[in-house]
């Protein structure tokens, strides 16, 4: 390892707890000058929590941060910037009806004078950091006629107009085409001979490999290890990662199933941006099944699932449903009428109406089949449904008029998924089924797809977590890139196998 004077930044015994959650737990951690410092790790295994307490996002619950030998304490990201560390986001945030030098000094503009902004000061400064980060972009051009990769770039150089020691990238490829990460490659080289220290988060292995100096990985928001790159191989990762914890299973042996449900052939989805997010995949869930998808951010399983819906209208191949062909035009609707329904990622953006209550985010997707004479709800038989259904799911609520958004996250996703279930389908699409909802809550969602599965409904599911793609899936499919990488059987899966598979394409 080298030298203690080499290390810029130095976290130790970082700890922060949520209401119920141990998000990191005492861990330590040194950012290497002019280095790519890589942090990887699951999903939930802390990563995003210590970038943002680096960054000044949030204070830690307990630990200490010192910078270039000396005690430091961020409260807010200002007072991180003003001491020399940026961070570019996941999920950018420009705006995409301002120019590139008003996007870099948005909030801190420039002034001379009476005039309110000095434009040509800023234009400069902002042609200069674009030379930097060797992009031929104008000062003058308007962010939304930028590729992605090069919105990237002007978040960089947003961050570097603070003049940043430390660069966080927070998953900088999710979006990227493989031209585009060769860009950011050669930009991060660049910026580590002028001896910025870079701070890296990705899933993919192979790139991490290409790009960084140093690893640390995360396990369940405790460190657990970290090593040069140049010392170490990606199955040495993988293991580090995966720990030996065993995996529960929900499923009981012996289980069968029927003809498929669902054949997928040689889907195929381009993005704005002309960037396939769905490649050529083709598959099959059999009625009774639960086939799981698992891939890491920007794989492409979201995006799938909206191809099958037909939320997304504009993608190739051919989709049956049973033995009865699905349209490319046809509506979501009539997909839902036809025995398709999907559970969404979001479920604060696509899953509830929050100040409706829990009755009507119930029964809203299955009116139609409660209408009498075409226009009225027959109401008897709705009250029925509603109760059947909130015993039946066990979703802990005082009564069906209370609003959804008063519900734990649990017990909302519980609604959501009652709300699929009321469309009586035949195949169950769930996104990120677990996303933000506690451990408990998790086990009853399992136990819930089991059971449906067992009474005939094939359930098709995505996630990042590893541990619970082994869980609950008879069958996963890997996705990387926009491409299926693996389908096997989850008797002869193997959990290293399956990140190798997350990994390929890059």
């Amino acid at each position: 390892m080298t030298d203690t004077a080499d290390v810029i930044l130095r976290a130790e015994g970082i700890t922060m707890r949520y209401p119920g959650t141990l998000a990191l737990d005492d861990v330590n951690y040194h950012v290497y000058r002019g280095k790519v410092n890589v942090i990887i790790g699951e999903n939930g295994a802390g990563k995003s929590t210590l970038v943002n307490v680096l960054a000044g996002v949030q204070p830690p619950t307990s630990g200490t941060l010192s910078l270039n030998g000396k005690a430091v304490r961020f409260t807010n990201t200002r007072e991180a910037a003003v001491m020399g560390i940026g961070m570019v986001h996941q999920e950018l945030n420009l705006s995409e009806n301002l120019n590139v030098a008003e996007n870099i000094f948005l909030g801190r503009e420039h002034q001379s004078g009476l005039w309110p902004i000095d434009q040509a000061s800023q234009e400069r400064i902002a042609a200069e950091l674009m030379a930097r980060l060797d992009q031929p972009i104008s000062p003058r051009e308007l962010v939304s006629n930028l590729k992605v990769g090069q919105q990237q770039m002007v978040e960089i150089a947003k961050a570097l107009a603070e003049q940043a020691d430390i660069l966080i990238l927070d998953e900088p490829t999710s979006a990227l085409s493989k031209t585009e990460v060769d860009v950011l490659f050669r930009v991060i080289r660049e910026l580590t001979r002028q001896g910025v220290s870079i701070i890296y988060i990705s899933h993919r292995l192979e790139e991490l490999m290409a790009i960084g100096d140093y690893i640390t990985i995360l396990r369940d928001g405790r460190f657990q290890a970290e090593a040069r790159v140049d010392e170490i191989d990606v199955p040495w990762i993988v293991r580090e990662m995966l720990g030996g914890d065993p995996v529960t299973t929900f499923l009981k042996p012996g289980r069968t199933f029927g003809l498929p449900v669902l054949q997928a052939d040689h889907i195929t989805c381009v993005n704005d941006v002309g960037h396939p997010v769905v490649n050529d995949v083709s598959f099959s869930v059999r009625v009774g099944e639960i086939v799981g998808i698992y891939g890491l951010m920007g794989a492409g399983r979201t995006e799938l699932f909206e191809c099958l819906l037909g939320t997304e209208t504009h993608y190739l191949g051919k989709i049956w449903l049973g033995d009865l062909p699905i349209a490319t035009g046809m509506s979501t609707a009539n997909r839902i009428r036809l025995g398709m329904s999907l559970v969404p990622e979001d479920r604060k953006k696509s899953g509830i109406f929050p100040a409706s209550s829990v009755a009507i985010n119930l029964t809203i997707a299955s009116l139609w089949r409660r209408l009498q004479h075409g226009f009225s709800i027959m109401r008897r038989q709705e009250e029925q449904v509603v109760a059947s259904t909130i015993g039946n799911l066990s979703i802990k609520v005082s009564s069906p008029d209370v609003e959804i958004q008063a519900l734990s996250g649990g017990n909302q996703q519980k609604v959501v998924i009652g709300r699929s279930l009321l469309t009586n389908p035949k195949l169950l699409l769930l996104d990120e089924p677990t996303r933000g909802i506690d451990v408990g809550a998790k086990a009853d969602v399992f136990k819930m797809m089991v059971a449906l599965s067992e009474q005939g409904i094939g359930v098709l599911f995505s996630t990042s977590d590893l541990k619970e793609i082994m869980a609950v899936s008879d069958r996963i499919l890997v996705m990387s890139n926009g491409r299926l990488t693996a389908n096997v059987e989850r008797q002869s899966a193997q959990e290293s196998a399956l990140v190798s598979a997350s990994a390929k394409g890059f």
